[in-house]
């Protein structure tokens, strides 16, 4: 029989704090299956978002913790990532085949959101997530060029559209369609009905994730997108300077009009620093993001520089998170994509069930 006292081992293991959400895995029950055996210990923990980069280090930890018991000679952890399907805008229909859809949208373009869209789903696929990728501007589709990915998406059944494979991500866009050079000259009520079926008629497969590249502004998709489809929640992205950050606050009052959670804020384009002489000069201003997010309470998800690289790699199908994966840049776009990841599990499951039925109101 153990010598070893439960108590003791928790309170141990208890000083292990997980560095993306600031807790314990034995007060929040992610700890679980604790066997004692002799001198031998094993338990399980489980992480509600991917982290596969740091899987070996919180293993190390809990291992240090409980062999700091006395008595403790062999411990055996499990650690794995479980991603569930978190509650969305009330009465919205579900999407199979996705458990949580983040909407990445900016107030206007040429902010790099759609830069930023791509290394966020593949950040969270390096984690270990299986992320789909759906460009949403119809008018300016980007993605195909920015994955590397072309071709045309295929059907099995005659009814759905099989999504492109690129980097280990799902990717759909309607630049997948159509020519490069064709212009998309369609009235509102048409590009809205072209997204619903890029979203419903792709055969998305078993995602954690699925990041929607959304077109700049607050319009007819953007309406449609926040209204008619299961969004878990949205990341804003904007620059620092006052003129992007107008209507960067447009977008983030259209998501809380109709339910929609910010998960947070990333700064575009913060800093520049010269390859030459390394000087760091805020072109667009300094701090706009941060002050934006303690302005409206939500979260400030980080800051990414005016990298001459960022624009090349993502010209060339490759984004930085795959070009240059143990990079410094890299490792903003994954520090982002772990807190939009945790920031989707703390959520409740039935979130939804706390909002009011969706209005829209009229503004003059």
């Amino acid at each position: 029989m153990s010598t070893i006292q439960e108590s003791t081992l928790l309170q141990a293991l208890q000083a292990v704090i997980d560095p993306n959400t600031q807790q314990d895995f034995v007060s929040t029950k992610q700890l679980k299956n604790l066997r004692l055996q002799g001198a031998d210990v094993s338990f399980d923990v489980e992480l509600g978002y991917p982290a596969a980069s740091q899987i070996d280090g919180l293993r190390a930890a809990l291992v240090a913790a409980a062999r700091s018991v006395p008595g403790v000679a062999n411990v055996s952890v499990s650690l794995s990532s479980k991603v569930i399907a978190h509650a969305v805008q009330r009465g919205v229909q579900l999407l199979s085949g996705a458990k949580n859809i983040v909407a990445v949208a900016s107030g206007k373009g040429g902010v790099g959101k759609s830069t930023t869209a791509a290394n966020l789903a593949l950040a969270l696929a390096a984690e270990g997530a299986r992320v789909g990728l759906l460009d949403a501007d119809i008018y300016g589709p980007s993605q195909p060029m920015m994955m590397g990915a072309s071709g045309r998406p295929e059907s099995q059944d005659g009814k759905l559209m099989e999504p492109i494979m690129a980097h280990g991500v799902q990717l759909m866009s309607i630049g997948f369609m159509i020519e490069p050079d064709q212009a998309m000259i369609w009235r509102g009520p048409m590009a809205t009905q072209a997204l619903e079926q890029l979203l419903r008629q792709t055969r998305w497969q078993d995602l954690d994730y699925l990041i929607i590249d959304m077109p700049p502004g607050t319009g007819d998709i953007q309406l449609t997108l926040s209204q008619r489809v299961p969004v878990t929640g949205a990341v804003i992205v904007t620059t620092p300077q006052d003129i992007a950050l107008i209507d960067a606050k447009k977008g983030l009052k259209m998501f809380e009009k109709v339910g929609v959670p910010i998960l947070g804020i990333v700064e575009n384009m913060a800093v520049h620093i010269c390859s030459n002489c390394g000087h760091a000069e805020h072109i667009f201003g300094a701090d706009g993001g941060k002050r934006m997010a303690a302005e409206y309470g939500i979260d400030y998800l980080g800051g990414l520089p005016l990298a001459l690289s960022i624009r090349e790699q993502a010209d060339a199908g490759r984004p930085t998170v795959i070009a240059e994966p143990n990079g410094e840049i890299a490792g903003l776009y994954k520090a982002l994509a772990r807190q939009v990841a945790v920031k989707i599990a703390k959520q409740a499951k039935d979130y939804s069930s706390k909002f009011p039925s969706i209005s829209i109101s009229k503004t003059t």
